[in-house]
């Protein structure tokens, strides 16, 4: 098992893992690369919103988007795990730029019509089954395992600063130079993570154990069989799959929630995205503090309910300061969540396992989205735009009880 060595209590330099040369190109990279993601995901749900006036179609672009995660991810895993991360790494980053600046050039020419949309969506889909579990594995190929959970910390701070920055300037820009902007910059973006891997040296953590050949399947049921017999990684992935398929749908939620009862223009609609960003951040500040001593257990078991609880709220504001401060501190609750969730799987999984089990994590963050998206979508159809975080709150709320009691039922036997 990997395991961290030992540290002294208190809080640490949140920077720690930017001492590593591979990490500090990485994250340079990213930096830009995550602000261009943000300005896409900002500016494509709110393009479909225009488009069709629908919030279930609307919803239907983001779940196509994820699908291939809920359908490919454990194949991934399997490559992920056999396969040179960083070349992975290159090809995937590279068609990520090429599907990205196709979707420009149809916005920028005026001829986007819905169905790009979701072939665009389903495309990249495919690109980040691999490439998100890939990213995940490859942080420790960076900066080793005593470093591992600050590095998975500074990940989630890269991609929440961007979270804060990228939907205020993709409400600018669409607002100014109109929502093509976003796309062509977002494929540029992909260019600096190409240009900071051909820097990077990957450390090599673990050769893994020499076996007889296995075949794809058996491969993918040797991961599950390996994560369903550590109660750690299984019951962390339990509470992640409730947290992600009604917690984390604002692609679909937001943009529905700031038309409809706050009446707010893209400009608003970018800053309200922002808000979201700036809790999350220190969010992800937090966890890269606290990074010396591994993940806290009521953060682990108390914060899944919370998310829920802030839901309800969010779904009963009814002005922009309101609605913002309320998103603030679920982006706070949420990345706080997973970044402590994604070090707890790391650092409990043995190497040989490692892209496996980022897989799952992968199915269950990107591949729950579908789902959720649909889900959220149909309460804002037909009940009204409220309904989509309100009954994504009770839903939370009730599907986590019988963890709790799976848990409890699992310790006793034991």
């Amino acid at each position: 098992m990997a395991t961290e060595s030992p540290r002294k209590a208190g809080l640490n330099n949140p920077f720690l893992s930017l001492r590593h040369a591979n990490y500090r190109y990485y994250f340079a990279g990213m930096c830009v690369s995550t602000i261009g993601t943000w300005m896409q995901n900002t500016a494509q749900p709110w393009l479909a919103y225009s488009l069709t006036k629908s919030a279930l179609l609307l919803s239907v672009v983001s779940a196509l988007q994820f699908l291939p995660a809920l359908l490919f991810s454990l194949f991934a895993g399997v490559l992920i795990d056999r396969l040179p991360k960083k070349r992975m790494l290159i090809i995937t980053q590279s068609l990520s730029l090429i599907i990205t600046f196709v979707l420009w050039l149809l916005v920028h020419s005026g001829g986007i019509q819905y169905w790009h949309l979701l072939v665009t969506a389903t495309l990249l889909g495919f690109v980040n089954t691999l490439d998100m579990p890939l990213r995940q594995s490859f942080v420790v190929e960076m900066v080793g395992h005593d470093d591992l959970m600050n590095a998975i910390a500074l990940n989630s701070l890269t991609f929440n600063v961007a979270r804060m920055i990228g939907p205020s300037l993709a409400g600018i820009l669409m607002g100014t130079l109109g929502v093509s902007a976003c796309f062509l910059i977002n494929a540029l973006s992909f260019g600096a993570v190409l240009i900071s891997l051909f820097f990077i040296h990957p450390i090599t953590c673990a050769v893994p154990e020499k076996k007889e050949p296995q075949g794809v399947f058996a491969c993918i049921g040797e991961g599950l069989k390996y994560i369903f017999h550590d109660e750690t990684l299984f019951t962390t992935l339990l509470f992640m799959t409730v947290v992600s398929v009604f917690a984390l749908n604002y692609g679909v939620t937001i943009p529905v929630f700031a038309s409809e009862i706050l009446g707010l223009s893209e400009t608003g609609y970018g800053f309200l995205m922002s808000t979201l960003g700036a809790g999350a951040l220190l969010g992800a500040l937090l966890v890269a503090a606290l990074s010396k001593n591994g993940p806290k257990r009521f953060i682990l078991f108390l914060f899944p309910a919370l998310s829920g609880l802030i839901l309800i709220l969010i779904g009963n504001t009814n002005r922009f300061l309101s609605t913002a401060l309320s998103l603030a501190l679920g982006g706070f609750l949420f990345v706080t969540y997973l970044s402590s969730a994604n070090s707890n799987l790391q650092i409990h999984t043995q190497d040989r396992f490692r892209g496996r089990v980022m897989s799952v994590y992968s199915l269950v963050v990107a591949g729950s989205t579908p789902i959720g998206n649909l889900f959220v979508g149909a309460m804002d159809n037909w009940l009204g735009a409220r309904m989509g975080f309100i009954a994504s709150g009770i839903a939370v709320m009730v599907f986590i009880v019988p963890i709790f009691v799976y848990m409890l039922a699992r310790r006793n036997r034991v």
